[in-house]
Parts: C-alpha cells; sequence; structure tokens
C-alpha cells in the first residue's frame, strides 16, 4: 500500500507492508525512498493505546448518532439565539483536502460566517500574505528538484536537519554530488543545520527584515539588478528608496554580526546565478512576519532569480496538508480556491455551491477566535484534529476561554489531550492509516493518503463527522457525499469555476477523475489542468504573474527590526521542534523509540548565560515571563547567543507537570497575517530548588502529585518519569505512590539517597530511584525488567542498585533509528572509527533517516568528558 507521511511539509511517500511495517516509497518525488525516524516509526502509532473509540457527551459514553444528534442540536439553538458569528471551527494541517474542503463549505457557504481557521495560521500564514502580496497568489514557485540544481542555498529561520530531515538530507546529497554549490545558514542558534553550512549568520533574533533590506540595498549598489525583469514589476523606485538607508555597516550592526561576515552572505547572493532561499518559522512567527517574507522575495524578484531551475523564494511548511487547507478556504481570511471576499468571488462561490448564504467578509483568525471565545463573543467551537489549549500563545487563558465556552465540540483521535478535557461533545476520529484522501506538501505537490487498517470502534472520518451534522442541520443536499472521491472531485471543479487563468490554483484537470482513478491518483504539482494537464513543477518562468497588470510587486519592508522588550524580563526565549517529536506529542509522544534521543523538557543557553544566572548543565530551572512560568532541564549550549534561550514547543500537560512552553508566549501576531509571533518572548531564568531528584518507573500513565517536576517518557511495559520534589523522598514516596498488596524492596543510602521496588506476584510494578542529584542509572537493565524480572534475589539487588556493568550501558541515544547511544560511539571511536561513514558500517547509525550525522560528527569533534 502507498500512502503519504502525515509530519511534515515535505510529503514523503511510504510504502507500508502486510504488518503496518513503513518504509520510504523510492517511486515517490517528494523523498524518493528517504524517511526520517518519525515516518520510519508511523507503524509504531497505529495501535497506541490512549484512542478515542467511543463519542461521549458531558463526559459519558454514547452512541455516535446521539452526539451528532446532540451537537447538531446545540449549535442550532446557539445560530437560533445568537446568530451564525456565534460559532467558529478550528481546524488543523493534519486534516485531509477532503476533511478540510467539508468543514469550510459548512462555515462559509451553509453558516454563513467565515470564523473557520486553523494552526496552520501558527506556522505559514505570513508566507501566505508575503506570496499574495507579491505575486498575486498564494503560489510557491518552486520544487525539490531546485535543490540539486542549486548554486547558492539560503537556510534561513530553518532548523531543517531536524524539521525536515528527508529535504535537508536530498539538500545534503547534492551539495555532495556539486561541491561547488554553497550553503548559508541564517539563525540566530547554530543548528544541526550549520552543519552543512559554508556560512552561518548568527543574527539577532527579528532582524531577518533588516538583513535582506541591506541585501537589497546592495544589489543596487553593486550593479545586480536584473534590467529584463523591471518590465514585470511594479513598486521598485518606492522599495529601492526604502531600502536605501540599509547600507552594509546599518545592517550589520541592526542583525549584530560582522560586516565582513554580511557581506560575505552577500557577496554570495550577488555572484550566485541561481539561489534557492529557503524558510520556515524563524521567519513567519513574527509580530513582521509578512514584511519579512517580502523582503526575502524582493530580492529574488529583483535579481530575476525565479521561475527558473535552482532558483526562488521557498516556504517549507510545517504540516502534511496545511498547502491543502490554503486551497480549500480554511483560513478565516480567503474563501475556498483561493478566493478572496470581493463581491464578485462571493457571488460566484455562492453560485456554484448554490448555497443560501455565503460569508462577506474574513473571520476570526486563530488568537482573534479564542479570544472572542474568551469573551463570550463566540459561544460554540468545534475544534478539529489540533490541540490548541496546549500549542496556542497565553494557553492558559485558552484553556481559561475553553473552560467557561458553552459549547466545544472536539473530533479527534486520542480521548486524553489538553483540549479534549474541555470538550461537551467528543467525537472519534480517523487516524493515519484509516483514513482516504488527498494532502499537498510544500512545493504544490498533491498526494494521496490510503487507508489500509479497518477503522477503530467508532472512529469515522472528519469529513463524514463534518456532513452529518451538515445534514441534521437542515443541509442534507450540499453534504450528501458517499465517498472522499465525490467531494475531491467538487473540490478540483471549483478551482476551475469561472477561474480563465486569474487564479494560480487550478486543478480542474482532475475533476473528472473516476472513484478508481482517485484511488490510483500519483502524486502530481498543480496547476492540473488544460495548459497543464500532467502537473507543473515551477511557477513564473514567462515572468507573468496574478496581478491584475500581469506584474509582480516589490514591497517596502516596513518593519525591517523587530524588537521585543518588557521590564524585569531581560532574557530572549526562542521556541521550536527538536528532531524525533511532532507538535504537542499526542501520537510521537507515545512511541518509546522517538523519546529515546531527547526525552524530557529543556532550556538550552550559552555556557556564560548559564553561568551569570548560577546554572548549570543537567540543573533544574525555573523560566517565568508575564504571562506564566515553566519549569525544565539546562542545556548549556555553545551555540546559542548570549542572552537568549531555547525551548522545544512539544511538551504539554499530559507529559510534564510544568513545561508548557507557548503558557508562556504573549499572544502578539504579525498585524497583516495574524500569525503569532512564538519565536520571540522576554524572559526571566533562576534555579528551580529541589529537596531531590529522582527517575520512577511505573506501569501506569497516572501523573504523580506532590512533585516540584515531572517529566514523562514511555518505555517498552513501562512509563518512565523524571521526578524532582521537596523534603525527603523516601516521605514522598510513602505519601504518594500507590503500594499497597505490593511486596516492597527498600534501600535508605548516604546524602538523602532512597530507592524502591514495588511487586506483585513475581511482576515489577514500580521502581524509584532518588538522591539529591538526579541519580545516574541502568535504564535499559530496569525497563527491561518490567517485561522479563530478575530470576534471582541478586537479580532483585542488582536492580534495587540501578547498576549493572558499565560497557552495557550504550549512553544518551545519539541514532534513534538503530538504538546507537553515544558510549556505543565513543568506543567505537576509541577503536579507530573516524568518520560518519566508519562509524556508519559499525554501528548502522546514521545509514538510516540521516537525522543523527550532524550530532555524529559533532562527537568526531569533542573528545568524550571526564
Amino acid at each position: 500500500m502507498k500512502s503519504t507521511c502525515p509530519y511534515c511539509g515535505v510529503g514523503c511517500g511510504v510504502s507500508v507492508d502486510a504488518d503496518g511495517a513503513v518504509t520510504g516509497d523510492v517511486s515517490h518525488p517528494a523523498n524518493l525512498g528517504r524517511l526520517c525516524v518519525k515516518g520510519a516509526a508511523l507503524g509504531d502509532t497505529l495501535h497506541a493505546s490512549g484512542r478515542l473509540l467511543r463519542a461521549r457527551v458531558d463526559g459519558e459514553p454514547v452512541a455516535l448518532e446521539r452526539a451528532l444528534d446532540n451537537a447538531a442540536a446545540r449549535l442550532r439553538a446557539i445560530i437560533e439565539r445568537h446568530g451564525p458569528e456565534a460559532v467558529a471551527i478550528y481546524a488543523s494541517g493534519q486534516l485531509l483536502t477532503e476533511d478540510y474542503y467539508v468543514a469550510n463549505k459548512l462555515m462559509k457557504g451553509y453558516l454563513g460566517a467565515a470564523n473557520i481557521d486553523t494552526n496552520s495560521r501558527l506556522c505559514m500564514a505570513s508566507a501566505v500574505v508575503g506570496y499574495k502580496r507579491a505575486f498575486g497568489a498564494d503560489a510557491v514557485p518552486c520544487c525539490y528538484e531546485d535543490f540539486a540544481e542549486a548554486d547558492l542555498v539560503v537556510l534561513v529561520g530553518s532548523n531543517a536537519a531536524w524539521t525536515h530531515p528527508v529535504a535537508y538530507q536530498r539538500l545534503a546529497q547534492a551539495k555532495q554530488q556539486r561541491p561547488t554549490m554553497r550553503v548559508v545558514t541564517i539563525d540566530p542558534r547554530r543548528t544541526a543545520s550549520a552543519d552543512l553550512a559554508d556560512l552561518h549568520l548568527p543574527l539577532r533574533p527579528g532582524s531577518d527584515g533588516a538583513l535582506f533590506s541591506g541585501l537589497l540595498h546592495w544589489l543596487a549598489q553593486h550593479g545586480a539588478i536584473d534590467s529584463s525583469m523591471l518590465p514585470h514589476l511594479s513598486g521598485v523606485e518606492e522599495t529601492l528608496a526604502a531600502a536605501q538607508p540599509w547600507t552594509l555597516a546599518r545592517a550589520a550592526a541592526a542583525c549584530e554580526l560582522e560586516s565582513g561576515l554580511l557581506a560575505q552572505f552577500y557577496r554570495l547572493f550577488t555572484d550566485s546565478d541561481r539561489v534557492l532561499t529557503l524558510w520556515c518559522m524563524g521567519i513567519n512567527q513574527s509580530a513582521a512576519g509578512s514584511d519579512h517574507n517580502n523582503a526575502i522575495v524582493n530580492v529574488h524578484l529583483l535579481s530575476g532569480k525565479l521561475g527558473r531551475a535552482g532558483c526562488g523564494p521557498f516556504s517549507l511548511t510545517g504540516q502534511p496538508n496545511a498547502m491543502g487547507g490554503r486551497e480549500v478556504g480554511g483560513l478565516a481570511n480567503q474563501l475556498a480556491a483561493h478566493m478572496g471576499f470581493s463581491d464578485a468571488e462571493c457571488d460566484r462561490l455562492q453560485r456554484f455551491w448554490r448555497s443560501p448564504t455565503v460569508a462577506r467578509r474574513p473571520g476570526l483568525t486563530a488568537v482573534a477566535l479564542f479570544e472572542a471565545v474568551a469573551r463570550g463573543e463566540v459561544k460554540a467551537v468545534w475544534i478539529l484534529g489540533t490541540n490548541p489549549a496546549a500549542s496556542m500563545p497565553e494557553g492558559n487563558r485558552v484553556a481559561q476561554a475553553l473552560a467557561t465556552c458553552p459549547l466545544v465540540i472536539v473530533s479527534d483521535v486520542m480521548a486524553n489531550t489538553d483540549t479534549t478535557r474541555f470538550a461537551d461533545i467528543l467525537l472519534p476520529a480517523l487516524g493515519w492509516g484509516e483514513k482516504n484522501g488527498t494532502v499537498t506538501n510544500s512545493e504544490r505537490r498533491i498526494s494521496r493518503q490510503r487507508a489500509f487498517v479497518p477503522p477503530p470502534g467508532e472512529a469515522k472520518p472528519d469529513w463524514w463527522l463534518l456532513a452529518q451534522v451538515a445534514q441534521r442541520l437542515g443541509f442534507g443536499d450540499a453534504f450528501s457525499w458517499q465517498h472522499p472521491a465525490e467531494i475531491f472531485r467538487e473540490h478540483a471543479a471549483l478551482s476551475g469555476f469561472e477561474n480563465h487563468g486569474q487564479r494560480a490554483f487550478d486543478i480542474s484537470g482532475l475533476a473528472q477523475l473516476s472513484d478508481d482513478a482517485w484511488d490510483r491518483l500519483k502524486p502530481v504539482q498543480w496547476p492540473v489542468n488544460a495548459r497543464f494537464p500532467a502537473g507543473c513543477a515551477r511557477l513564473f518562468g514567462d515572468r507573468r504573474f496574478y496581478h491584475a497588470d500581469g506584474k509582480a510587486r516589490l514591497l517596502p519592508c516596513a518593519a525591517p527590526l523587530e524588537t521585543v522588550s518588557d521590564e524585569g524580563y531581560p532574557l530572549l526565549m526562542n521556541s521550536g521542534r527538536i528532531r524525533d517529536q511532532w507538535h504537542t506529542m499526542t501520537r510521537t509522544g507515545a512511541v518509546p523509540r522517538l523519546m529515546q534521543h531527547i526525552d524530557e523538557p529543556f532550556i538550552a543557553l550559552h555556557p556564560a548565560t548559564a553561568q551569570r544566572w548560577g546554572l548549570a548543565d543537567g540543573d533544574l530551572a525555573r523560566v517565568q515571563s508575564a504571562r506564566g512560568w515553566m519549569a525544565a532541564r539546562v542545556r548549556v549550549d555553545g551555540g546559542m547567543r548570549l542572552n537568549e534561550l531555547f525551548a522545544p514547543m512539544h511538551w504539554n500537560r499530559q507529559f510534564a507537570l510544568q513545561s508548557h512552553v507557548d503558557a508562556l508566549v504573549t499572544a502578539r501576531c504579525c498585524p497583516a497575517s495574524g500569525q503569532p509571533a512564538l519565536k520571540q518572548t522576554a524572559v526571566r531564568i533562576q534555579p528551580l530548588p529541589t529537596g531531590w531528584q529522582g527517575w520512577l518507573w511505573q506501569r501506569n500513565i497516572e501523573a504523580p502529585s506532590g512533585l516540584r517536576y515531572w517529566a514523562r517518557a514511555p518505555q517498552a511495559g513501562a512509563q518512565r518519569l523524571t521526578l524532582a520534589g521537596d523534603g525527603a523522598a523516601r516521605d514522598w514516596a510513602q505519601a504518594q505512590l500507590a503500594t499497597q498488596n505490593m511486596q516492597l524492596q527498600e534501600a535508605v543510602g548516604a546524602a538523602g539517597e532512597y530507592r524502591l521496588l514495588a511487586w506483585r506476584e513475581g511482576a515489577l510494578q514500580l521502581a524509584f530511584y532518588a538522591a539529591p542529584r538526579l541519580p545516574t542509572l541502568d535504564h535499559a537493565q530496569i525497563t527491561a525488567a518490567f517485561r522479563a524480572p530478575p530470576a534471582d534475589a541478586a537479580g532483585r539487588f542488582a536492580l534495587l542498585a540501578g547498576s549493572r556493568a558499565r560497557g552495557n550501558d550504550a549512553g544518551r541515544i545519539i541514532c534513534s533509528c538503530f538504538s546507537v547511544g553515544e558510549t556505543t560511539i565513543r568506543q567505537a571511536m576509541a577503536q579507530g572509527c573516524d568518520s560518519p561513514a566508519a562509524l556508519g558500517n559499525a554501528l548502522k547509525c546514521g545509514t538510516g533517516c540521516g537525522s543523527c550525522l550532524p550530532e555524529l560528527k559533532q562527537l568526531l569533534l569533542t573528545p568524550a568528558r571526564a
């Protein structure tokens, strides 16, 4: 079975065999057989525990039909009393295009309000604005084949090595095959992606607009304007005039970079014929994100470096179907098929849908939507496939808003998330491997996701749940589809309806697909129409754009330098993703192998910053902003800038006590896109005082109480928690751990050490190890004891000690694909392995997805710590 990975926007094709094992699809053009570790572990998520299998109404399990009746009745009552503006839908880039289409049609075309937005607002809304302002259409002009054709690749605000690993490995292969290719990384942190870079620019956060305004001025000053582009551009004079003050010296000062370093980049861009700029959240998640997007597009337009192989401004979307959501109008400020809210477009859509009404003005974007919920203006919200109580800025306020909202409907695959606990009506949805539909990746490529396992319990496709409620609201004829291919055909037909080449998005060439042809659909890049019947890899080669005059627009960067300051909060916190986890961990967090690399929340900071605030590597710290606080473990990282922190976004309330990063983030948004500024939060930091720290293994998932800190990491056969508390560890264990009717084995050591094993009928139920500092243990041995307990008393005492011959401990896991740890790698290095290739031959590390290669190279350069 061929399908598509449900994680990042690379859109990798996967092959699934009869027993559920997942491998890369060598025939899929997005990945050519490569997979990252998350994709390779997809089979481990198919039967994950904690699935939502039955509907619930007001906390009670009910038949699905009754839940749907209840949802429709409550929605109808709210609409009749308060109007359709009191209703909202919050969707997700995890939805399939067919799901998204139905949600948008119901909200905008039949309820008649535009209050449908998506978690994609948090990741790429500023890129949408940038493209639309420049090109007249939300149209990414590039493709992955451009990686192999570029002379210069610029990675800005993107740690693609961890966030888009397959794309990054494709770039690494291209550089290996063409050593003359140059790579520049632009990022305040020196991330794993800098491993490939010929030049790294550690710019001041928020200064991207200044950097690219300076580049635009440099191009003008150094005769690097492509004069053949000028007839195809408008806004050139005013944009160049706005960039004129941004001399090399001023741009370097604003970016806090050495002038020579910045000039080196400017010369590389100027002298390279084919330049590909790749960006992601570091650009988009900014209060000036839309302007920073246009600053990037400006330099490509003015230099003529787009519309050709190896060239162009290429936004890397974060989710598997963020692009598909844009196509069907999943954002509150657009209609379906890339249409806007002009009278002509609204009339066109209403004619096509034959709907009683259609939204005539933009709706509430994500942050504004939940603010309206908090004010009581939105009284019903339907949340599909996402976890806003964990992922939205000011997460505590979002949680409070959901707690007071009169009607919260949640469709999800998991029963217990930060958001499902607020649901009045909980609907079981299908997950990956169970549902059928299409997704569109970062390069406009439409691919199929296919079902290959039966639906569990009463779970249904999101489109079906939406259509059932729509029918109960009286819209039956318009929502009577029996198969997702019918929805796709309608979506494709709408894209070509009265288009006449005016809208870039046009897949009308697929509108007549039979169900069987849709099922067999091969990956294809839009547009797919009479002009491009087989799709189109690159756009704007003819230099014809989608503004009415056919020209592209240069726009002055109105906010070239974003600054954040908050009295009493002297540090700046950046948030982002780590290699092996996805979003709020509701799926990847349940897979033990994906917890091997990084297993608890952390705060990364420069050694000098750590020293200034009294912190050392491995300490627990409390980080506080004006909106909230979190606790995490300190990681000292020489690749950080001074007085800046980095924290991963993934840990939610199900996996940690108080490590929810977005609770600290202010709901500050780009005024043009409504995208929150998740990358810059003013904070302060201090040590988190504790009486003891420890490890707890237990069979159940219940969170412990009475602690200062905990973080959970599922293991094979057990749950392992990192803990910290006040007082004496033995007192906490006796008061809090449920050890009734168990055989206990205790050891009380000097200097506050305490260890406890609890057995029932010969099976290990829990293991607890504590000391003033986090004790060093043989984790593999302890986890294994939950599956196969020691056979004799000596084995039990060794288990209580928590250690065995250290040669058996692989150490911190570096390669998740093959579970290869740092200790094993260093032993191989001591035996003569002096390159990543040699380590791969000996241990297989780095030969899977390749995501660990930057760390392998770093280990080869650094001696083992004493």
